[in-house]
C-alpha cells in the first residue's frame, strides 16, 4: 500500500481505471436492479429516508429478494411510509406479524416502526440522528454511526435480537449496510443514483460500503493489505480511496462493486 501511495504513475493509472468504471456504473440504469430502486419509487424526502434506511438494513442476500422484501414493507405501510409512521396506532403494527427477511423478523420490524414514530414526531428528518454526533473536523462517519446505534436502542424495551441488524464500529463490524445508506443520503453528483438529501455530512467523511464484491476487487487491485475484513479494513480502503479523490472517495464504490458483480476479476 505504501508503494501505491508513493508511486504517482501507478496511482494515476489506477485512478483512471477506476474513474472509467465509476462513470460506467454510476448511471440511472444502475437503479432498476439495485435495492436503491425502492426509495427511488418515492418523492417525499421522509418517505425516501425511511425506505432507504429500511432497504439498506435488509440488504444482505439476493438483490431481488431484498427489493421484494422492502416493497412488501412499503405495502404494509399503505405505500406512504412517513404518513403511516407518524399517524398509525399501536394496533396497526399487528399487520407486520409474520413479516420476515432472512433473520429479520416481525419483532425487529415492529421495533423499527416504534423508533421511527417516536423520532419523526420530534424531528423532520433522520439526518440529525446521525449528524448530531459529528463535527466538520471529523474525518469520517464513525462517530455518527456509533452514536446512531446508541440512539436507536435508547429504549428499555428494545429487543436484544434487533441489535444485530443495526451495525456499529464499536463492535468492529464493517457496517456495510449503514455506510451504503449514508452514501445514498449524502452523495449528490447529479448522476441521479444517490439522493444527496442530507447536507450536514460531507461526502468526504463517508466510508466505503465493504461487501464481498468490493472486498474481492479491492484485494485483487492491492488496495487492502489487512487480512481480516472488519472495521479497520473499511478505514484502510477508505483512506486509499481518499488518495484518489479526497472530496468524494466513496464514488469508487460504484467501480469496485460493479467490477465484482460483472466478475471482471475471476
Amino acid at each position: 500500500m505504501d508503494e501505491f501511495l508513493l508511486n504517482a504513475g501507478k496511482r494515476d493509472e489506477l485512478k483512471n481505471f477506476l474513474d472509467f468504471y465509476v462513470e460506467k456504473f454510476n448511471q440511472p440504469n444502475f437503479i432498476d436492479n439495485d435495492p436503491i430502486s425502492v426509495p427511488h419509487s418515492f418523492t417525499l424526502p421522509q418517505d425516501i429516508e425511511i425506505m432507504a434506511f429500511w432497504t439498506s438494513m435488509l440488504a444482505w442476500g439476493n438483490r431481488k429478494s431484498i427489493i421484494r422484501s422492502a416493497l412488501r414493507l412499503a405495502e404494509l405501510m399503505d405505500g406512504a411510509p412517513y404518513e403511516f409512521i407518524v399517524h398509525h396506532k399501536e394496533l396497526d403494527r399487528t399487520r407486520f406479524i409474520k413479516f420476515a427477511h432472512r433473520t429479520f423478523n416481525d419483532t425487529d420490524a415492529i421495533y423499527f416502526i416504534e423508533f421511527f414514530q417516536q423520532y419523526y414526531l420530534q424531528h423532520p428528518s433522520l439526518e440529525d440522528a446521525f449528524a448530531r454526533f459529528l463535527t466538520p473536523q471529523d474525518t469520517d462517519t464513525a462517530k455518527a454511526i456509533a452514536g446512531f446505534h446508541k440512539l436507536f436502542f435508547d429504549n428499555a424495551y428494545a429487543p436484544n435480537r434487533t441489535r444485530k441488524h443495526i451495525a456499529t464500529p464499536e463492535r468492529k463490524s464493517t457496517c456495510k449496510r449503514m455506510n451504503m445508506f449514508l452514501r445514498w443520503m449524502v452523495r449528490n453528483d447529479g448522476k441521479g443514483v444517490d439522493f444527496g438529501l442530507w447536507k450536514k455530512i460531507s461526502p468526504s467523511q463517508l466510508l466505503m460500503p465493504l461487501d464481498v464484491h468490493v472486498d474481492k476487487v479491492a484485494r485483487h487491485l492491492g488496495l487492502i493489505e489487512r487480512k481480516q475484513t472488519d472495521w479497520n479494513t473499511v478505514l484502510e480502503l477508505s483512506e486509499t480511496m481518499k488518495v484518489l479523490d479526497p472530496v468524494d472517495p466513496v464514488k469508487y464504490d460504484f467501480a469496485l462493486f460493479g467490477l465484482g458483480v460483472e466478475k471482471y476479476f475471476t
